[in-house]
């Protein structure tokens, strides 16, 4: 079948045939020269300790490659739409607005993407002031949304629809939409005030006082915020939910408090005013107390069992776990304290006290059982 075509071929039908071929060799010469372009900056790139070149260049690697085919298939067609009269070569020019649009977008949001891994990379933030993660992504989202919804409306004129009736229609069905997505919508608007307001980052320990919500923020996207909890779980969070309820956020936090009540005994009430005493110098000589704040040592209260005394001091570490140390290490030494003035923490203890008369009733009454 091929030998019965090759011999009916004439050169003659075809005019188009020479400048097509040679079109094609351009595009793969192009095609070469962009992949050797691109391989030796790649290795001059590596030898610098520049990020932006290297986010650059990964983002203009493939979009490069694919213009080069593009452009060359665009004039390969060009050339056969000159010799026929088919009609789907008068879109010609269209299709290749939108195919350069389209590439375009593609570099621009990969460009995007690679700025904000770099950012976000230890490389970049070990030798540069830290970065906030929220606000790199938040911006790198709001960079990207930009560049897809400027590129849709630039590909629209291009196939001929008119932006005013585009925007005219998408106001309409913007109220249809929100409607029916109010709660996506919420949600959205709730992650861009998240953006924001930023009462809480990337990394960040929340809690919230009104819903079970604790753990640590791991990523905040616009429609919910994932959250780590302290025993390992994913916990996904609407972001309309934060509008409505209170957060806490101890990361943020300059101090952590000890506020703890130390109970001694009854018959240790000539030693509380030295235990006192003598638990406050230890606070004040303490290496970890932060003595700008506040620090209280005082009797405080005549309980059931105990006479109770209380420690109200601020750690200088907001650690949790440095944190406990520290106030295991004070406990223990306001115990040795009270140990080393002869006195002891008191527990809890009922005193009885009974009619001397019934007692000696119930001490004859045994006696005469004794006998029996």
């Amino acid at each position: 079948m091929f030998k019965q075509w090759w011999d009916s071929f004439q050169p003659d039908q075809y005019p188009w045939l020479g400048d097509v071929f040679i079109v094609v060799l351009i595009i793969l010469a192009a095609n070469l020269f962009v992949s050797r372009l691109m391989a030796r900056l790649a290795l001059k790139f590596a030898k610098t300790r520049n990020l932006w070149d290297d986010a650059l260049l990964d983002a203009a690697r493939r979009p490069a490659i694919l213009m080069v085919w593009a452009v060359g298939a665009s004039h390969v067609l060009e050339i056969i739409g000159r010799s026929t009269d088919a009609e789907i070569f008068s879109a010609l020019d269209s299709m290749r607005a939108v195919g350069v649009v389209l590439i375009l977008a593609w570099f621009l949001v990969a460009l995007v993407r690679q700025i904000e891994l770099r950012l976000l990379s230890d490389d970049y933030t070990a030798k540069d002031e830290p970065i906030d993660r929220t606000t790199v992504m938040a911006l790198g989202k709001l960079v990207r949304t930009a560049v897809i919804i400027v590129s849709g409306l630039m590909i629209l004129q291009n196939l001929g629809y008119s932006i005013s009736g585009v925007l005219a229609f998408g106001g309409i069905g913007g109220i249809a939409v929100g409607f029916a997505a109010k709660d996506l919508l919420a949600n959205f608007f709730g992650g861009l005030m998240v953006y924001l307001d930023r009462p809480f980052s990337v990394g960040d320990w929340i809690r919230s006082p009104d819903k079970n919500i604790e753990g640590t923020v791991e990523n905040i996207g616009w429609r919910q915020t994932r959250i780590r909890t302290f025993d390992q779980r994913p916990l996904y969070v609407p972001n309309a939910t934060f509008a409505q309820i209170s957060v806490e956020n101890p990361s943020r936090m300059l101090n952590r408090r000890i506020y703890e009540t130390i109970g001694v005994r009854y018959e240790d009430a000539a030693r509380l005013p030295a235990i006192i005493d003598k638990v406050r110098a230890m606070l004040e000589n303490h290496a970890d107390i932060d003595l700008a704040k506040t620090l209280i040592v005082n009797f405080n209260k005549y309980n059931a069992s105990s006479l109770d005394f209380f420690v109200y001091t601020f750690t200088k570490t907001t650690n949790w776990v440095e944190y406990h140390r520290i106030k295991q290490d004070v406990l223990l030494q306001i115990l040795a304290i009270i140990h080393e003035l002869g006195g002891d923490v008191a527990f809890p203890t009922t005193t009885v006290k009974m009619d001397p008369i019934t007692i000696e009733n119930a001490q004859g009454r045994i006696a005469e059982l004794k006998n029996d």
